[in-house]
């Protein structure tokens, strides 16, 4: 899919205010800003050596010291004591605890549980015989006579109900009716109509007095604020928002140019130090260190070292000399004292003596041996 390609901003015509304005403030502003970005990007440089030397080695040692002190013995804690202790509770809680209620429940409340169960079987059968036979006939004839009863109970009410009823139509009812009619409802229409025409009184009053205040508000603050905003506000504003985009912008430029700067300088330094103390040390160490390092190396250090490898082959035979005489003696003062050591017998052995190899006139077996 083939993406248009945004259109450059139009760049709007500029007053001579704005281009007036322009030049001072980034000069200014260049003026300041130029200190301040060198020593940032001095703090800059600083903190990252700092970081890089002092910092990130000191972190990685109070991590280590956090972890040796924190971590590892609680790691240890709870891999060799936790973890141990509680392989040990937990065998031990099933042997205790686990393996008894097991047993219990098995072997003696399964089968007290199957008697009770057994029992109460029994006792509902009973109960169920004794439901059926004895009381639901009881309970029906009980019924029987309580319908009857209710039957003529209902008719009593029923007779005492229409009467009352009839009594409180003509003697309430009726009368309550009457008064309501022609009484409290011509009133109460002469009540409310009474109540809109001093509603409508009331509401004509409050809204001439609301639009008389809504006028005079308008005309006294209103209007002469609008036109305080219209005419000298707004204008201050534009003419502040322009300045304040133009040091806005200048700062943005300033900034970049005293990064330049701060840069150029940085490099000039960079290379005032190579030039003052790199190359002059540099310089000594090939023209004079090394030289004389070689010279010592040749004259001193291999000599030295090949007089310490010769005191050490020295030594070394010497030793090995004690130690063969030393097991010579031992071995002729067992000789003085126990005699010499018996000779081992010869036996043929079917399996070549030495390294010899087999070949194909010679043979290990009973048969073929010569």
């Amino acid at each position: 899919m083939d993406l248009e390609k945004t259109p450059p901003r139009r760049q709007e015509p500029e007053g001579c205010l704005v281009v007036a304005i322009r030049i001072p403030v980034r000069i200014v502003v260049l003026v300041l800003v130029v200190p301040v970005r060198m020593a940032w990007d001095a703090l800059v440089v600083a903190g990252r050596f700092l970081n890089d030397t002092v910092l990130r080695p000191v972190g990685r040692a109070l991590l280590w010291l956090g972890r040796a002190v924190f971590v590892w013995p609680f790691v240890a804690l709870w891999r060799y004591v936790v973890v141990p202790v509680a392989k040990g509770l937990g065998w031990l809680g099933n042997v205790l605890l686990v393996i008894p209620v097991v047993w219990l429940y098995r072997y003696v409340l399964t089968p007290v549980g199957h008697a009770c169960a057994w029992l109460a079987r029994g006792i509902g059968a009973g109960l169920e015989w004794l439901y059926a036979r004895v009381l639901t006939p009881i309970g029906h004839a009980v019924m029987w006579v309580l319908r009857g009863i209710g039957a003529v109970l209902a008719a009593i009410g029923l007779g005492v109900f229409g009467a009352v009823a009839w009594l409180a139509r003509y003697l309430v009812v009726v009368p309550a009716r009457w008064v309501y009619e022609w009484i409290l409802t011509p009133v109460g229409r002469a009540v409310a109509w009474c109540a809109r025409g001093l509603a409508w009184l009331v509401s004509t009053v409050f809204t001439g007095i609301g639009i008389a205040l809504y006028w005079t508000a308008r005309v006294l603050f209103v209007l002469p604020a609008l036109g305080l905003y219209r005419w000298v506000l707004a204008p201050f504003g534009r003419v502040l928002a322009v300045i304040g985009r133009e040091i806005w912008d200048a700062l943005g430029h300033a900034w970049r140019i005293a990064g330049r700067i701060s840069l150029a300088v940085g490099r000039f330094l960079a290379n005032l130090f190579r030039l003052l103390f790199v190359e002059p040390v540099r310089w000594v160490y090939r023209t004079v260190l090394t030289p004389i390092g070689h010279v010592v190396r040749d004259a001193v250090l291999r000599p030295v070292a090949e007089a310490a490898r010769s005191v050490g082959r020295a030594t070394r035979q010497a030793l090995t000399a004690a130690r063969e005489s030393v097991r010579q003696a031992r071995a002729d003062f067992r000789r003085m004292l126990f005699g010499e050591p018996k000779q081992r017998e010869a036996v043929d052995r079917r399996e070549p003596p030495g390294r010899e190899t087999r070949t194909l006139g010679s043979s290990t077996t009973a048969l073929t041996k010569d």
